[in-house]
């Protein structure tokens, strides 16, 4: 997920870029590895990305900076920070980081971005009080934990790593995004404390039944596709779901569902359904705009936009094309 734009500061931002450091041998055919050169040092942005960086140093004179980016480099290690407290934003993505270390003095992060690296621990975050968006997709984590003391964090990205259980997010009562796909969670579980949830992804796991979500009464949005889920069940009467993805699974009926009064868009393409009596309950779905049934035994049927159509008028669009 894209990471938001912070509101302008109205300050024009300076410029600052990275200056290459030839090589002084003339037969080196090695590519080589740029250094941190500050131009400007009271700017408040700098954008360093896909500059061959190996080494976080050389930050010293950034008395003002607020957002630094540092995407597709050749970091190893977070350091040499300490002295960058005025920092709001932070990326990493896209590194070859193997421990989060270093970022205690960071005291007014807002936004990390750790995706894309090697790191197999969430620890080192204690001090990040401020911190709302964290971004740890694509590493190798196996637990969730030590993230409590996070009060503001208001999005949590952990996807494509090895979570196999959901647990110690007691503490966020804050959140609102929860993203943890592609990874290998069997139970939906521990959620209670997160009263405040919009949206939570679990695609691509181990899933078979759905449940424990009474108290997530603020979802809007719950993405359960690519498990391996064989009923619609235990949908809170409460809640006020917009979007439900239950694409490629192995439901065979369309049940349960005629209480989620403010659903949009409905997802279950790729799943077992053959029997027209359950699609009729669409019927009770009065703001339903979207619904994707392709690749069901239902959509074999000549007349079956036709008949979708009539079951829910409201529908503007069934699988990807729009209705006439």
């Amino acid at each position: 997920m894209p990471v938001p734009n912070l509101e302008e500061n109205g300050q024009e931002e300076q410029v600052a870029s990275v200056v290459d450091q030839q090589s002084e041998s003339e037969n080196e055919t090695a590519a080589t590895v740029n250094e941190i050169v500050i131009i400007d040092p009271d700017t408040f942005e700098l954008d360093l990305n896909h500059g061959r960086i190996d080494k976080l140093q050389n930050l010293e004179p950034l008395t003002c900076i607020e957002r630094l980016y540092l995407r597709w480099n050749l970091i190893t290690k977070i350091e040499n920070l300490d002295t960058l407290v005025t920092l709001k934003e932070l990326e990493l993505y896209d590194n070859q980081i193997t421990k989060i270390e270093n970022l205690g003095a960071l005291v007014n992060l807002e936004i990390l971005d750790l995706s894309f690296n090697r790191i197999k621990e969430i620890e080192g975050l204690e001090n990040l009080k401020k911190l709302q968006k964290l971004f740890l997709s694509s590493n190798k984590i196996s637990h969730i934990q030590n993230l409590n003391y996070l009060e503001n964090l208001n999005l949590l990205e952990l996807g494509d790593n090895k979570i196999r259980d959901i647990e110690n997010l007691d503490g966020l009562t804050s959140l609102q995004y929860l993203y943890l796909g592609k990874n290998k969670i069997t139970k939906i579980k521990n959620l209670d404390g997160l009263v405040n949830l919009t949206c939570l992804s679990l695609q691509s796991n181990r899933i078979t039944v759905i449940e424990n979500l009474d108290n997530l009464k603020e979802l809007t949005e719950l993405y359960l596709s690519e498990n391996g889920i064989m009923k619609i069940e235990n949908l809170n009467e409460k809640t006020k779901l917009e979007t439900l993805d239950l694409a490629q699974n192995k439901i065979k009926v369309i049940e349960n569902i005629g209480h989620l009064s403010e659903l949009t868009e409905f997802w279950m393409n790729n799943n077992e359904v053959s029997d027209w009596g359950c699609v009729e309950n669409l019927s009770a779905l009065k703001k339903l705009a979207t619904v994707y049934l392709e690749k069901n035994p239902v959509a074999e049927d000549p007349m079956y936009r036709r008949k979708l159509k009539i079951i829910a008028p409201s529908l503007s669009q069934i699988d990807a094309t729009l209705c006439r």
